[in-house]
């Protein structure tokens, strides 16, 4: 399993040595142990949150809560990208 990368913010870019292939081989992999994982969660297991000024104090997400909200974060983040390459919007 791959660490996180010590220059973080080159974790978000192509870097000299890297290819398209090659990203897009680890992406699947990601996906695939990500795949797999879903597989073993129970989806009503409910675990509280960190103490944050964002959430309630004493408030919990249930798995299914934390899955959705990845899902819609990952979802918005790709039409972000998208409207970057094209210049279209979808809302707004």
């Amino acid at each position: 399993m791959q660490s996180e990368p010590l220059d973080w913010a080159n974790g978000f870019r192509m870097v000299e040595g890297e290819t398209l292939a090659g990203l897009l081989d680890r992406y699947a992999e990601v996906a695939a142990r990500t795949d797999e994982l879903l597989a073993t969660l129970d989806l009503d297991a409910s675990h509280p949150l960190p103490v944050a000024p964002w959430f309630e104090p004493g408030a919990s997400w249930s798995v299914r809560r934390v899955l959705l909200h990845v899902i819609a974060g990952t979802a918005q983040h790709a039409d972000i990208l998208r409207e970057a390459v094209d210049g279209s919007k979808m809302m707004g």
